[in-house]
């Protein structure tokens, strides 16, 4: 019979009898914003003046209610009335400010902002952003290539600046959609076959091992994505320090 290899538990003592500290573990939620009049047939990408509709506002108030009970320590979003506002909702539960997040900000569309899907859909680029996105570029805007690269490089940044917490980035669906592509080592040009719809939650686990899809595009509960609560032993040595201190 071979041998196994399966690696032992990490809390598996050592050869010297000591147990190993637990790996430092921050998950990452990404919520796509909630809706505004114009989600569906437009496509707003960055123009300015976009506010949630009454629905998206009820969408807002519902995602905060799914991550009131989870300690969040810090809320970010996407520079852009929609993100904003429905981060607001998520922040003002935890009693926090909402930091502003250039990197995760929607693709820049350039000349296509604001028209109508329909009339895009037309388009031979049309063709290449669904078949082939990894070589998609928007007239007057950036590749789809580039905006997966600085949103990537905006959540790592979150995620050092955070270790070991559960941290909300609101941001968009391209943009949420590139960074799922990413880290669950799927080729750009099959990104579309990811969904992410409006107020839904993906979530990651960071650690030193690498990082792991938790949630996709889910309005379910979000009680799993608690924390574990520390162990008898790291609980004694809190209260240890906390009367030290």
């Amino acid at each position: 019979m071979s041998e196994a290899t399966t690696a032992p538990p990490v809390d598996a003592p050592a050869s010297d009898g000591t147990t190993p500290a637990p790996p430092v573990v921050t998950r990452l939620v990404l919520a796509r914003h909630a809706v505004t009049a114009q989600t569906g047939p437009l496509l707003s990408g960055r123009q300015p003046g976009i506010a949630l509709s009454d629905e998206g506002r009820r969408q807002a108030a519902a995602l905060a209610d799914r991550l009131a009970p989870l300690p969040v320590a810090a809320v970010y979003a996407s520079p852009i009335e929609r993100t904003t506002e429905t981060a607001q909702a998520v922040a003002q539960r935890h009693q926090l400010e909402v930091r502003v997040l250039e990197g995760v900000l929607e693709a820049d569309y350039g000349e296509w902002t604001g028209q109508k899907l329909a009339d895009l859909a037309k388009t031979d680029l049309w063709k290449v952003v669904q078949r082939a996105p990894s070589r998609a570029s928007f007239p007057g805007g950036e590749s789809l290539a580039a905006m997966q690269a600085r949103m990537v490089q905006a959540l790592e940044g979150v995620v050092a600046d955070h270790p070991g917490a559960l941290v909300v980035v609101v941001s968009h669906a391209d943009p949420i959609k590139a960074a799922i592509a990413h880290y669950t080592g799927v080729h750009l040009d099959l990104f579309q076959r990811i969904v992410v719809n409006p107020a839904s939650v993906t979530a990651f686990a960071f650690s030193g091992a690498g990082v792991a899809l938790l949630k996709c595009n889910d309005t379910g509960t979000l009680d799993d994505l608690r924390p574990p609560p520390p162990k008898q032993g790291e609980q004694e040595k809190d209260k240890e320090k906390e009367e030290a201190s």
